[in-house]
């Protein structure tokens, strides 16, 4: 395989099915990589077992460099619960709702930020930090709020019209398939790793500066809704967070061993430095913490 440092077909063919496919692991470039190489020089077949993580690193720089100046380029981000390495062509000044107009009506866009509304507001809470909605949750979005406090995230549009519930249906199904939305086993719907890239300023301008803004309209000191990774700094919408409740500090579960390794075997909050046992949640167990919760509640009266 050629490391001379130029971008040729090769790349443009990677490139074309990264834009195919959404996102990529380092397993899926294997064969992708080893098929157009094998194309580029016949003679020389490439095997799948014979590219490396530095030859997928090598095509992704050269393409990062030749589509910089169209505004895209590929991140990659560790995904939260399989953490297996994810890369994703995203565009780097677009809104990414935006992007979605394209191809989804202003009703089916003003639902989509219902939903994030659900995810990163409603469902979203000091004492449940959940970061997802279940399938029916979803669907009552479909109907148009009525006394409840819209936030800055929905614009006009957002309140034009209502979805039917097949309608809704129809649109979770697209957000899945279109790789911004995943569903879990239990029923939950969340964002992507590729969403949480692509939507990242957007999501961090967007609830983060109204939580402060909400906040203070009720005197009370200005909350992050969406926090950093103590480690790798990426969002953490699952993870585990510090035993003492006003701190921010949150965790992926994978990087909680990463960080006492930092701190030579201190198992406490890298923040605050509490003892880190007894920790919250954060995603789908903080859901099941909280109705464990409220459940031991109506026990104890």
């Amino acid at each position: 395989m050629s490391t001379d440092g130029s971008y040729d077909n090769r790349h443009r063919a990677f490139l074309q099915a990264l834009f195919g496919r959404q996102t990529i692991t380092f397993e899926d470039s294997k064969p992708l990589i080893s098929a157009i190489e094998s194309a580029h020089s016949p003679d020389r077949p490439t095997l799948p077992e014979d590219v490396s993580q530095d030859v997928l690193e090598d095509y992704i720089d050269r393409v990062n460099d030749a589509i910089s100046p169209f505004d895209l380029e590929i991140r990659n981000t560790l995904h939260q619960t399989q953490r297996m390495r994810i890369y994703a062509l995203v565009n780097t000044t677009s809104d990414a709702l935006t992007q979605m107009a394209t191809v989804h009506s202003a009703d089916e866009i003003a639902y989509v930020k219902r939903v994030l509304d659900a995810m990163f507001e409603t469902h979203n809470t000091p004492r449940a930090e959940i970061m997802a909605t279940t399938g029916m949750q979803a669907l009552e979005l479909a109907k148009l709020p009525h006394d409840r406090r819209e936030s800055n995230a929905l614009t006009q549009a957002a309140q034009n019209a209502a979805l039917t519930k097949t309608q809704a249906e129809n649109m979770l199904e697209s957000m899945v398939a279109e790789g911004w939305f995943e569903l879990s086993q239990r029923g939950y719907y969340s964002l992507t790793p590729r969403a949480l890239m692509e939507l990242k300023d957007w999501l961090v301008r967007t609830y983060n500066d109204q939580a402060a803004e909400s906040d203070e309209e009720d005197d009370e000191s200005p909350r992050m809704r969406l926090k950093f990774c103590e480690a790798c700094r990426d969002i953490v919408t699952v993870g585990q967070r510090c035993p003492s409740a006003p701190c921010n500090a949150r965790l992926h579960d994978d990087c909680v061993g990463k960080i006492f390794r930092a701190q030579h075997g201190q198992q406490t909050c890298p923040s605050c430095k509490t003892d880190w046992k007894d920790v919250g949640f954060v995603g789908e167990r903080a859901a099941r913490s909280a109705s464990a919760e409220r459940l031991h509640q109506r026990v104890r009266t």
